[in-house]
C-alpha cells in the first residue's frame, strides 16, 4: 500500500479521501526540516501547503519518494529542479483556488481605491474624520494585469465588470483570449505608462522576479496604486515604500512579501499601504477544494500513473493512463534494448528519433517518449525514470525528435526508436501483441520478431551455414537453456541477427565464447 505523509495544514477531507482510495496517509504537521528529514524515506507522497520547504536535502533523504503535492498554486518552496533530477513528480493545483485569490484582490483594490482599513481604524478610535479619506473610483480607471493565466484572467473579468478598462501584459496571452476577455493586450512598458491600478498575477520565476523594479516603477504615471497577491519577490519593496513616500506611488495592496512571515517590511510603517497575511487562498472554499484535489491527484498517480497539474513532467489524465499503460511499457523497453545495444566503441549517443505510427500516432505522445528515453538513459546512469529522463538526455548532449505518422502502418501500432552515436546509426521498432503484450518487430531494418524476456542474448552474424548449431552447442554446453529463438536476415548471405531468450543470465565467459565463435560479429546479453 502507498504512504503518504502530510506535512503541512490540510483540510480534513484530504486525510479521508486518502484512506478512502487505499492510501496510507500520516497527517503530521509542524515538523522541524530536521524531523521531517528523518522520517521521510518511508513514505512514497508528500502532501504540502507552503509551510514545507522541500529542499534538496530532504529530497535526498526521501529515498522512496515518488511525489510531491503542492495543495495551491505557487511552488516556490519546492527544489523543482533537485526533485526532477530525482524523478520526482511535483504537482500542484492550479485551479483550486483561483477564484478565491483573484476576489482577494479585486478585495485588496477596492480596500486601497477607499482607504478601508484606515477608516475603520481611524473610526475605531473615536475619530470621526470624514474629510481625511478622500479616495478614488474604480469606474473609468485603467487596470493593469500583470500575467493573465488563471487567476490574472478572472481578475480582468471582474475588472471589465466593475467598468474598468483592462490591459493585460502576458508573453503567453493570444489576441483572441483577449478578444475574449475584453482586454487590451499591451507590452509591459505600456501597460506601465498608461495604468491607474496595477495588479500582479505571475509565478515568480527568474524571469518575474522584480518585475516590479525600481525602474520600472519609475516608468509608472503619478498616482499609481499596486496590488499583489501573487508572490513575494516581484515587485522590490524599498523601492516600492521610497515611491509611496515620494508621492509618485498613491498606494499598494499588499497580501504577499518577499520574506514570510512577514514581521517587519518598509512598507509597514506608511499609512496608505493595506497588508494581509498571505490570505489569497484563504476560504473554507478554497482549502476544501485544494485539499481534495491534490489528494485525489497525488492518489492516481500512486495507484494508476495518473498525472495531472504536473510541473515537471507531462501529464497524463486518469482516463489516459490504463490505455497509456501498454504503449508506454512498450517504448520503455524498446529504448531500454537500444541503449544496451549500443557499446562503448560506438561512441556518446547524441541522436534519438522516435516515431509513432498506426494506432500510437493518435494517442499523447510525450509521456511515451519520456517513457523511451527513460529505457535508453538507464544503461548509462542509475535513478533515471519518465521525469529525470528529458534532462539526462539534455545533460548528456542527446538530441532527441519525435515524429507522428499519419499513414498507414503495416501493425495496428508502431514505435520505431533511431539512435545515432558518431557515424553509428541503430534502430529497433516494436508494437502490441494481442493489444497488450509489447513485441519487437524489427532491428536495424531486418525483420525479427520476438517477445521482450528477462534474459535474452543478441547476436550479429554471417547468413551462411553451420552458426546456429554451433551456436546452440556453446550454450548447451554452458548449461544455458534456449527458451525461445528467433531469427532474421537483411539478405541471403548478407548480415543475420540472432535474437534468443533465455533462463538465466549468459556469465561473461560465456559471452566471450560466442563471440569467438565462426561468423559472429556481435554478441550482447540484455536485460530486462
Amino acid at each position: 500500500m502507498p504512504k503518504v505523509l502530510i506535512s503541512d495544514k490540510l483540510s480534513a477531507a484530504a486525510l479521508d479521501i486518502f484512506r478512502r482510495r487505499g492510501v496510507d496517509a500520516d497527517f503530521k504537521p509542524g515538523l522541524s526540516p530536521a524531523e521531517l528529514r528523518a522520517i521521510i524515506g518511508s513514505y512514497d507522497g508528500l502532501a504540502i501547503r507552503s509551510a514545507t520547504k522541500v529542499t534538496k536535502e530532504l529530497l535526498d533523504a526521501a529515498t522512496n519518494l515518488k511525489v510531491v503535492g503542492r495543495a495551491g498554486i505557487g511552488v516556490d518552496n519546492v527544489d523543482i529542479r533537485s526533485a526532477t533530477a530525482r524523478g520526482v513528480v511535483v504537482m500542484n493545483t492550479p485551479h483550486g483556488n483561483t477564484i478565491t485569490t483573484a476576489e482577494h484582490a479585486i478585495a485588496m483594490m477596492f480596500a486601497l481605491a477607499r482607504e478601508i482599513p484606515q477608516a475603520d481604524a481611524s473610526t475605531r478610535a473615536g475619530k470621526w474624520e470624514k474629510n481625511r479619506f478622500l479616495g478614488v473610483e474604480l469606474t473609468g480607471k485603467t487596470l493593469g494585469v500583470i500575467g493573465c493565466g488563471n487567476i490574472g484572467s478572472i481578475v480582468a473579468n471582474r475588472g471589465v465588470g466593475l467598468h474598468m478598462k483592462v490591459v493585460a501584459y502576458d508573453p503567453y496571452l493570444s489576441e483572441k483570449k483577449a478578444l475574449d476577455l475584453g482586454v487590451e493586450k499591451a507590452d509591459l512598458d505600456t501597460l506601465l505608462e498608461r495604468a491607474d491600478f496595477i495588479t500582479l498575477h505571475t509565478p515568480l520565476t527568474d524571469a518575474t522576479r522584480n518585475i516590479l523594479s525600481r525602474e520600472a516603477l519609475a516608468k509608472t504615471r503619478k498616482g499609481v496604486r499596486v496590488i499583489n497577491c501573487a508572490r513575494g519577490g516581484l515587485l522590490e519593496e524599498v523601492a516600492l515604500a521610497e515611491a509611496i513616500k515620494s508621492g509618485h506611488v498613491a498606494g499598494a495592496a499588499l497580501d504577499v512579501f518577499e520574506n514570510e512571515p512577514a514581521t517587519d517590511s518598509p512598507l509597514f510603517a506608511l499609512d496608505n499601504v493595506v497588508c494581509t497575511p498571505h490570505l489569497g487562498a484563504a476560504t473554507e472554499e478554497a482549502q476544501e477544494n485544494v485539499a481534495r484535489q491534490i489528494a485525489d491527484q497525488i492518489c492516481d498517480f500512486l495507484l494508476t500513473g495518473a498525472i495531472s497539474n504536473a510541473i515537471n513532467m507531462a501529464s497524463v489524465t486518469a482516463e489516459e493512463a490504463p490505455r497509456l499503460r501498454p504503449y508506454m511499457e512498450l517504448c520503455r523497453l524498446l529504448g531500454a534494448f537500444a541503449g544496451q545495444l549500443t557499446q562503448a566503441r560506438d561512441g556518446a549517443i547524441k541522436r534519438v528519433s522516435i516515431e509513432f505510427e498506426g494506432l500510437a500516432a493518435g494517442l499523447n505522445t510525450r509521456p511515451m517518449t519520456a517513457a523511451a528515453l527513460a529505457g535508453l538513459m538507464s544503461p548509462l546512469m542509475a535513478g533515471v525514470n519518465m521525469v529525470n529522463a528529458g534532462i539526462a538526455a539534455r545533460d548528456h548532449g542527446i538530441d532527441v525528435a519525435e515524429t507522428v505518422h499519419d499513414r498507414p502502418s503495416e501493425y495496428q501500432t508502431l514505435v520505431r526508436i533511431t539512435i545515432g552515436a558518431g557515424d553509428m546509426e541503430r534502430s529497433v521498432a516494436g508494437t502490441l501483441f494481442a493489444g497488450s503484450r509489447p513485441r519487437i518487430v524489427e532491428i536495424k531494418g531486418i525483420k525479427v520478431e520476438a517477445d521482450f524476456a528477462p534474459h535474452m542474448l543478441y547476436v550479429t552474424n554471417q547468413d551462411k551455414p553451420g552458426f546456429i548449431g554451433r551456436f546452440g552447442a556453446t550454450l548447451a554446453g554452458a548449461g544455458i537453456n534456449i527458451a525461445t529463438f528467433h531469427l532474421g536476415r537483411a539478405e541471403r548471405e548478407g548480415d543475420a541477427i540472432c535474437l534468443v531468450s533465455v533462463d538465466e543470465t549468459v556469465p561473461e565467459d560465456v559471452l566471450a565464447m560466442v563471440r569467438t565463435l565462426p561468423l559472429v560479429m556481435q554478441a550482447t546479453a540484455l536485460a530486462f
